[in-house]
């Protein structure tokens, strides 16, 4: 992988944790979960298609597609984990 595709992945994780952030909402510590849990998808997921040899979604040596893939997954189960409970009894 080239300096600029990790550069370019990195600013495409940013953005999708920012975005998820702000389409869901939170408090600071939200904003930092999300950010590091989408850079964890995306690289995960870029990771897992570069040691699977898969080639569908890429962009340059960056595995764009199962790297957005990674990043979504993660991002939904981080935010199923870090919901508050439903405190409330009928």
């Amino acid at each position: 992988m080239t300096l600029p595709a990790f550069v370019f992945g990195s600013l495409l994780a940013t953005l999708y944790g920012s975005l998820f952030h702000f389409w869901k909402g939170g408090t600071f510590t939200h904003l930092v979960i999300d950010l590091v849990v989408a850079w964890l998808g995306f690289w995960g997921g870029h990771a897992l298609a570069a040691a699977e040899g898969w080639q569908w979604g890429m962009l340059g040596t960056l595995h764009l597609g199962a790297a957005t893939l990674g990043c979504a997954l993660l991002l939904g189960i981080g935010h199923l984990l870090t919901m508050p409970a439903n405190n409330h009894t009928n």
